[in-house]
């Protein structure tokens, strides 16, 4: 088959994980298919390149708004249509139900080709107090419901994703909609080794220091936790001085790491090194962190978003929001190891069984081939 990729930003190259998952998406969809990835917004730079046999066609246009987005937009259809006549592709798949779903829906009804469009991030929620999400105004409002109504098939990686589609206003039939969750590299991300000492006090948490990843209920939560319970903190952001001054205010300071920026190839080994990994967010799409965590044998304590409420083997679930509750949940879980070695086993088996990235590839392939089908 012939694939076209749609993204706002994709790597530079094979050693730069700007969207892991995203990296190892296409690496593995160009072992078995003709993949050219069209990237609009980084690199910051207009190139034509490849990685892991992918062509991909950067145009690099960074941040740019007004009547600078709608020409990008006009630039990106035209070079779908110059790619589509030098090659036709065979399908089309958008990743975000924003710009480039829209793109995507329209360049597959102008060209004649199945689209497949992903829902990937803020899409379909809108959170006025921290000035995040796309459902925050008519016009985003719209071209959500353009890319969503325009594809031939929705992808959402999980129930709560799914679900907020009609509550945000979107008629979509439901045999439109699959569920289909990106997957993770379990060659990357293993669990320790049999003779290494499992912690049974370490935190982690891993994601940008932003407000919807509501760090700041974690640090509430870890406040009512025994002075012997840290918290290693992965990730940058604009959120980092205000989480430093809150744990200092809350008195936990001296338990609180924050570690900044880490490679991805790295990420493993502090997974292995914690107890459980906490993921505190008001929204997610997914929650990667919690399958990178799980394939490292590590449960996850998560609010009630994105892929764990689903899988119960992943770990427990807490109402978004509610430090309380949180921080039961993860007292229950230090105070029974047996149950935490449980889950950490199951997590990672229900990885091995559902969410290795080569199982993601091949639904993808199925949902492709019977795209294309329906078109002839």
């Amino acid at each position: 088959m012939r694939v076209g990729i749609i993204l706002p930003g994709f790597s530079s190259d094979e050693n730069d994980w700007a969207i892991p998952v995203q990296l190892n998406l296409v690496r593995e969809l160009a072992r078995h298919d003709e993949v050219r990835v069209l990237t609009l917004r980084y690199p910051h730079r207009r190139d034509r390149y490849s990685i892991y046999g992918a062509a991909v066609y950067s145009l690099g246009v960074g941040q740019i708004r007004g009547l600078g987005r709608l020409r990008l937009w006009l630039d990106t259809l035209l070079n779908l249509r110059r790619l589509h006549r030098e090659q036709p592709f065979d399908v089309l798949h958008a990743m975000w139900a924003d710009e480039t779903g829209v793109i995507g829906a329209w360049a597959g009804h102008w060209l004649g080709i199945p689209v497949v469009v992903s829902i990937a991030g803020g899409e379909l929620v809108g959170f006025h107090d921290l000035h995040y999400g796309l459902q925050r105004g008519a016009f985003s409002h719209w071209i959500v419901g353009q890319a969503l109504n325009g594809a031939n098939c929705v992808v959402a990686a999980c129930t709560y994703t799914r679900d907020l589609i009609p509550k945000v206003g979107y008629d979509i039939p439901q045999d439109k909609i699959r569920t289909i969750t990106l997957g993770v590299d379990t060659d990357i991300f293993i669990p320790p080794k049999s003779n290494q000492t499992l912690s049974e006090t370490k935190l982690i948490h891993a994601a940008s220091l932003v407000a919807v990843k509501d760090q700041a209920t974690l640090l509430r939560a870890l406040a009512q936790l025994p002075d012997n319970i840290s918290l290693d903190i992965i990730g940058t952001g604009p959120e980092e001085s205000h989480l430093r001054d809150l744990a200092y205010q809350l008195g936990i300071s001296h338990r609180v790491h924050f570690l900044g920026k880490v490679h991805h190839l790295d990420l493993p080994a502090h997974y292995q090194q914690a107890a459980l990994n906490i993921l505190c967010s008001r929204h997610e799409g997914l929650g990667m962190v919690t399958l990178e965590a799980a394939a490292c044998g590590i449960p996850t304590v998560s609010t009630a978003v994105g892929l764990l409420p689903d899988y119960p083997n992943l770990g427990i679930s807490v109402p978004v929001g509610d430090h309380n509750a949180l921080a039961h949940a993860i007292s229950t879980l230090l105070a029974d190891k047996q149950k935490r070695i449980d889950l950490g086993q199951s997590a990672r088996k229900l990885v091995e069984d559902h969410f290795m990235i080569q199982k993601t590839v091949r639904q993808f392939r199925t949902l492709y081939e019977e795209l294309i089908a329906s078109k002839h």
